[in-house]
């Protein structure tokens, strides 16, 4: 699935921020795919940009609009659907990472028929994947793995992915979720293909590629979390990677959602390797990623030097401090550009 940009973003009639953050997500690494936000009365949600009608935006040349907010239970609420219609009748595809379809609303369906225009559901894939092979593949990969769910995976692939190409490398983030398929403009939402078809979907989004050519893929999930395993351990097969970074939330002592205590990092290092070598034996880990956001600059830092030192390897909160010693770690394994 690809995603036409520039973007309109409409963020409706959210409470907060946190109702909005697909859309806030793509500000933060895509701004300039961006033309404006359309917000309705009473929201409470604001991505930075200018506010603009449906017409508007498709006459500065927006491609798209994302629905890039939810509601509570992820369906779409009856008074947005005059939005998305407008959006239609001014000449823009719509893209939608609920859980519903958005053709499954009469009037919406209608006027992309009338229109012509495009209907992106990220959750729906449009393409029909193979099963998993786990044949060796050419090109590199790099996975995020976390130890808990909602843990900065994303954001952490996003800026390994930044700092490679800083770098030199030939790099690029490869998509697993509906905000990082907005992000990226292709992608497969994995949490909605059929358990039997996880492992070839990783395999679709990271494909075989140039030998030096990495592909920074997204992760979903823990290893360890009861609800979400299953998608963690079909990514991790099928996208065979060479590397791969943890992902940890310090101040957590369960898992987010239910009652598991929280991992420890060296438990996700062990199982990740045990479990990936079933496609790729010479799999290893480079580096730690760290969400310091809830710590003090100073508290941040000492964090990741105990992290560190305990685990022999690089570690850093990525959007806080960058990544560059990951990625010179990942360059005395595998070599520079």
């Amino acid at each position: 699935m690809e995603i036409a940009h520039p973007y309109l973003l409409f963020l409706g009639d959210v409470p907060d921020a946190l109702a909005a953050k697909t859309g806030l997500g793509i500000v933060d690494w895509r701004r300039d795919w961006c033309i404006g936000q359309h917000r309705l009365d009473g929201c409470a949600a604001d991505a930075g940009l200018t506010d603009m009608t449906p017409e508007e935006a498709a006459g500065a040349g927006a491609r798209t609009m994302i629905i890039g907010a939810v509601n509570a239970g992820g369906v779409l609420p009856d008074h947005w659907v005059a939005s998305i219609v407008a959006a239609l009748e001014a000449g823009m595809d719509v893209a939608s990472g609920l859980h519903m379809r958005l053709a499954d609303v009469p009037e919406i369906r209608d006027a992309a028929a009338r229109t012509g225009h495009h209907l992106r559901d990220v959750r729906h894939s449009e393409i029909r994947f193979d099963t998993g092979k786990g044949t060796k593949r050419t090109g590199k990969r790099l996975l995020a793995v976390g130890t808990d769910c909602s843990v900065g995976k994303k954001y952490a692939a996003l800026a390994l992915e930044h700092a490679m190409r800083e770098r030199g490398h030939d790099a690029d983030f490869r998509a697993t979720g509906q905000t990082g398929v907005f992000i990226s403009g292709r992608g497969v939402s994995l949490d909605a293909v059929v358990a039997d078809f996880i492992s070839g979907a990783a395999e679709w989004i990271s494909p075989a590629a140039e030998p030096d050519h990495w592909d920074v893929i997204e992760g979903q999930g823990s290893l360890f979390h009861p609800s979400f395993a299953g998608v963690t351990l079909g990514l991790l097969h099928g996208s065979q990677p060479d590397a791969f970074v943890v992902c940890h939330e310090p101040t957590r002592t369960t898992m987010r959602g239910v009652e598991t205590p929280l991992p420890t990092i060296r438990q996700v290092i062990d199982m990740t390797i045990s479990c990936g070598q079933l496609t790729n034996p010479e799999i290893r880990c480079v580096g730690i990623c760290v969400n310091t956001a809830a710590l003090s600059e100073e508290d941040a830092k000492q964090c990741l030097a105990d992290i560190s030192g305990e685990y022999d390897l690089p570690a850093t909160d990525p959007v806080r401090f960058g990544c560059e010693n990951i990625v010179m770690r990942l360059e005395s394994e595998f070599g520079t550009p």
